[in-house]
Parts: structure tokens; C-alpha cells; sequence
């Protein structure tokens, strides 16, 4: 069981920077389980609010062990940022978020989720590409 008398850690930055888990992170998850410590600190978030997610959002399911311990999925963990976003990311309560999840068909939610997704990494690309820029030397942009 954890030690909730713990000072809170900080989330391991990630390979951009962020302390939130990029969907090219998600893609490239290779266990097959998370325990719930591991898929809070992917979202900087501590154990009891994703427990709390997965009571309020049906869409996160995972699996639990002999011992009654999560093991969260690939899927689950998605699902977990999808709601992260939505949550934190657009500020939805958690009400406005199981409206806006029921709302929408599965293909329009993902279609909509894939086109943020992709927006998001070019935005990404395109401020590495400037900061780029900004140390080439002025007398090879003259040319």
C-alpha cells in the first residue's frame, strides 16, 4: 500500500520536456501492464486522482491482479489522456468531460482526438524548426 504521508514527487520529465506523457510516448509503450503508480506519474498526477478517474469514467477499466492491484493497459492509459486533456488541457469539469465523451461517436471523438494530436506535433516541430533558426549566424542567412 502507498505511504500517503509522503511529500508528493515530482513527474519524471518526459522525452520533450513536459511533465505529461505525449501520445508518441503512448504509442511507444512496450509492457503489457502499468502499475497505478507508473500511469500517475505519466500524467503528474498522484494515485488517488486516477482512481478517482476510473470510478467517474467507465472508459478506464483495468485490470486488477490476485492482490486487487490495477494493471492498466496501453488502452487505459489513451483513455486516461484523453480525459487529462479534456480535464485539464480545454478546463471541462469532470461532468462537462462524460458529456462531451457520450456526446460524440467513438470515430468523431477519435477522428477529433487524432487531428489535436496531430496540430499539437506540428506545433512542436515547427517551434524546434525556429528555435533552429535562431542560431544560425545572420551572415549565412544573407546569402
Amino acid at each position: 500500500m502507498e505511504n500517503q504521508n509522503q511529500e508528493p514527487q515530482e513527474a519524471p520529465e518526459m522525452s520533450d520536456g513536459s511533465k505529461v506523457i505525449s501520445d508518441e510516448e503512448i504509442k511507444n509503450l512496450d509492457k503489457l501492464y502499468y502499475s497505478i503508480g507508473e500511469v500517475a506519474k505519466m500524467f503528474d498526477a498522484n494515485a488517488s486522482q486516477i482512481r478517482y478517474w476510473e470510478k467517474e469514467f467507465q472508459i478506464i477499466k483495468p485490470k486488477k491482479n490476485n492482490k486487487g492491484n490495477r494493471q492498466f493497459t496501453k488502452k487505459d492509459i489513451e483513455n486516461i489522456k484523453k480525459i487529462h486533456f479534456l480535464v485539464k488541457d480545454r478546463g471541462m469539469t469532470l461532468e462537462g468531460a462524460k458529456k462531451h465523451l457520450k456526446s460524440h461517436t467513438q470515430e468523431d471523438g477519435v477522428a477529433n482526438f487524432e487531428v489535436i494530436k496531430i496540430l499539437q506535433d506540428m506545433k512542436k516541430k515547427l517551434l524546434e524548426m525556429k528555435e533552429a533558426l535562431d542560431v544560425v549566424p545572420e551572415d549565412m542567412l544573407r546569402d
